[in-house]
C-alpha cells in the first residue's frame, strides 16, 4: 500500500510544474493569475494564497495542501493498521506472548510511517528540484511533517478506541477539521496571516512558503506538534491492556431491534454516510459558489479554457460556466468511488474479523448478508451524488436540476467500480485490496491526465470518461450508461456467486 501512496502523492505534486508551465507561458501570464487567485476567496478556501509567481511557488500553491493530506491520510492509516488493528484482529496479542516489548508494535508502525514519510520528501525534493533546491527541499519536508504528524495523532486516536475504524474516525476527524480551519482563516485574510490559518497544521505547510522566501522555522511546529503527540501515545500505550481502550464502547440495549442482514449493514455503515453525505454537500456549495467566476479566472487564457473543457464539457462561447460545472461532477463521481469501494470492503473487514461468522452460522445467508452491504454501498453512491448535485446547485445559484442530473450521471461509472471491489472480494478476497488502486488510479487519471494532454485513448481508460458531460451536452447518448450499469450488474453477480462458493476466511 505504501508504494502507491507514495507513488501518487508524488506525482500530484511534480507534474504540476509541467502543466501550469503549459497554462501560464509567460511571467506576465503567471502574474495576472496570481493575482486573480490571491482576489478570490473561494480559491483561497481551497488551495491558499499564492506568494510568488514562479513556476515552482505556483506549484507549492496549487499541489502543496493537497499532497499534505495524501501524505497524513497514508500515515493514519499505516499506523492504526499496525496498531490497533492488529489488536482488534488479535494478531498482536500472539506476537505479545513472546519477546516483544509493550510499545514495540506503536514504534514499529511509527518507523513505517515515517520511512513512507521520507520517500514523499525525497521524491518531491528531487523532482522539483529543476524550480529551486531550497523551495523544492521545503516543499517536501512540510508535506512528509504533515504525514508526520498525523500519524501520531493516528497513535494517539489508536490507544483511546477499541476500533480500528474508531481511531481512522478519529484522525480522519481531526485533519477534516485542519482543513476547515485553514480554509476558514484564509478565505477571510490574505497572506495566510489569519489565527485560523495558524491553528491549523495545513496552514503551516502554505505558510513554510516554498520557492517564496522560506520560512524554515515553520518546520519546528511540525516536529513539536508530532513529538508532543508521540510522547502522549508511549505514556497511553504503557498504562493499558492489550486489547482494552480509554473509551470504551457502551454496550447496545439489551434486546436488538435490527430485524434483517440489511438494516445491521445500514447500522454497521451509517457513520460513513452521514460523514461522506455531508462533505459532499458542503464542497458542492463551495464549488458551485464559483461557477460563475471560472471565467473571469480563465481570462483569454486558451490553455487553461482547453483544459477545463477537455475534462468537463462543450466548447463554444458562454459555455465555459457549465464545462467547469461538468468537471466539478466529474470530479465528485470520482471521489465517490472511493466511497463505494470503501463500503464494499467493510464486507472483507467483517470476514476477517470473523464478526460475518456468527451471523452466517444462524439463518442468514450469505447472499443476504452480503446484500445488504452491497444495497448500502450502491445507494449511499447514489446519496452522496445526489448532494454533490444539490449543493452544486445551491451554491450556484441556478440550475439546480441540472447540477444534480449531472453529478447522478456519473452513477454508473461509480457502480461498476464499486462491482469491481464486489467481484475481487468475492472471487479472489486476498486481492480485494486492489480496488483501492483501480479507484485511485482512475482518479489520478480524470485529475491531471487533461492538463498533462495525455491521448484521448489512455482518458479512455477511465469508465468516466464515457458518460455524457453534464450540464452543457448538446445530445445524450444512453448507449454508454446503459453499458456500464449492465457490466456493474454482470460483475455484481458474478462476485456474489464466486462468494457463495468460496470457503469463508477462517
Amino acid at each position: 500500500m505504501m508504494p502507491v501512496w507514495t507513488l501518487l502523492t508524488t506525482l500530484l505534486v511534480v507534474s504540476m510544474p509541467g502543466a501550469l508551465g503549459s497554462v501560464y507561458a509567460t511571467a506576465a501570464e503567471r502574474a495576472r493569475a496570481a493575482a486573480s487567485m490571491n482576489a478570490n476567496s473561494s480559491m483561497r478556501a481551497l488551495y491558499g494564497p499564492v506568494f510568488d509567481d514562479s513556476l515552482g511557488a505556483l506549484t507549492a500553491w496549487r499541489g502543496g495542501v493537497y499532497a499534505a493530506v495524501l501524505a497524513a491520510v497514508m500515515s493514519l492509516v499505516v499506523v492504526v493498521r499496525h496498531t490497533r488493528e492488529e489488536e482488534e484482529t488479535g494478531r498482536q496479542e500472539l506476537l505479545s506472548a513472546a519477546m516483544v516489548g509493550r510499545r514495540a508494535p506503536l514504534t514499529a508502525a511509527l518507523l513505517a510511517a515515517l520511512v513512507a514519510d521520507a520517500a514523499v520528501a525525497l521524491l518531491v525534493a528531487g523532482g522539483l528540484a529543476g524550480q529551486g533546491v531550497p523551495g523544492a527541499l521545503a516543499l517536501g519536508l512540510a508535506v512528509a511533517g504533515t504525514g508526520l504528524l498525523f500519524a501520531c495523532t493516528a497513535a494517539v486516536a489508536a490507544q483511546l478506541t477499541e476500533s480500528a475504524r474508531a481511531a481512522k474516525g478519529i484522525a480522519a476527524a481531526v485533519l477534516g477539521a485542519a482543513f476547515v480551519l485553514k480554509a476558514a482563516g484564509d478565505a477571510g485574510t490574505q497572506g495566510g496571516r489569519s489565527a485560523l490559518t495558524w491553528a491549523s497544521p495545513l496552514g503551516w505547510v502554505e505558510n513554510v512558503r516554498a520557492f517564496a522566501a522560506e520560512r524554515w522555522w515553520v518546520l519546528l511546529l511540525f516536529a513539536a506538534a508530532a513529538s508532543v503527540q508521540a510522547g502522549a501515545a508511549y505514556v497511553l500505550a504503557g498504562r493499558r491492556d492489550l486489547g482494552m481502550s480509554f473509551l470504551p464502547s457502551r454496550p447496545g440495549p439489551a434486546e436488538g431491534r435490527l430485524g434483517t442482514a440489511g438494516a445491521l449493514a445500514l447500522r454497521l455503515q451509517r457513520g460513513s454516510v452521514l460523514g461522506w453525505s455531508a462533505g459532499f454537500l458542503v464542497a458542492g456549495v463551495v464549488f458551485g459558489g464559483m461557477a460563475d467566476g471560472a471565467a473571469d479566472l480563465v481570462g483569454d487564457n486558451d490553455r487553461t479554457r482547453e483544459i477545463i473543457e477537455r475534462m468537463g464539457g462543450q466548447g463554444g462561447p458562454g459555455a465555459l460556466t457549465d464545462a467547469f460545472l461538468a468537471t466539478m461532477a466529474g470530479m465528485f463521481g470520482m471521489v465517490a468511488a472511493l466511497y463505494a469501494v470503501s463500503a464494499v470492503l467493510r464486507l472483507s473487514g467483517e470476514e476477517s474479523g470473523q464478526r460475518a461468522e456468527p451471523l452466517l452460522a444462524h439463518a442468514v445467508g450469505r447472499l443476504r448478508w452480503a446484500g445488504g452491504h452491497l444495497a448500502v454501498a450502491f445507494g449511499g453512491s447514489a446519496l452522496i451524488l445526489l448532494l454533490a448535485g444539490l449543493g452544486l446547485g445551491l451554491g450556484h445559484g441556478r440550475g439546480l436540476g441540472a447540477a444534480i442530473g449531472a453529478t447522478l450521471a456519473q452513477l454508473p461509472a461509480v457502480w461498476l467500480i464499486g462491482a469491481l471491489a464486489a467481484l475481487l472480494y468475492g472471487a479472489v478476497p486476498q486481492y480485494a485490496a486492489a480496488a483501492w488502486a483501480v479507484a485511485g488510479g482512475v482518479l489520478a487519471l480524470g485529475w491531471i491526465g487533461p492538463a498533462l494532454n495525455l491521448p484521448q485513448a489512455v482518458l479512455n481508460l477511465s469508465p468516466f470518461a464515457h458518460l455524457p458531460r453534464l450540464p452543457g451536452a448538446e445530445a445524450l447518448d444512453w448507449a454508454p450508461p446503459t453499458v456500464l450499469t449492465a457490466l456493474a450488474v454482470t460483475l455484481t453477480a458474478a462476485g456474489l456467486g464466486a462468494l457463495r462458493r468460496r470457503d469463508m476466511i477462517a
